[in-house]
């Protein structure tokens, strides 16, 4: 779909430059940044790249840093 769009000139310039370096068309380069922005902003595309990141690595907190959190805390009653 063909969409006409005004964006700053510095922007342009930059994306140009960057499509030149990546030798991708422009519209290749547009549509690849948009569809990442769409989906840096869609609460469901976040929630699974983040189960993602956390199915790889651990996400316990180190017991060390946990005493030392403990510790630091005052022993105030809630």
């Amino acid at each position: 779909m063909k969409v006409a769009v005004s964006i700053p000139d510095s922007i342009f310039k930059s994306a140009e430059a960057l499509a030149k370096k990546l030798k991708k068309p422009r519209s290749q380069l547009y549509a690849e940044a948009l569809a990442s922005y769409v989906g840096a902003h869609d609460p469901k595309a976040i929630t699974e790249n983040l189960n993602e990141v956390y199915s790889k690595i651990p996400s316990k907190v180190d017991p060390a840093f946990m005493r030392a959190q403990v510790e630091a805390m005052p022993d105030d009653r809630w």
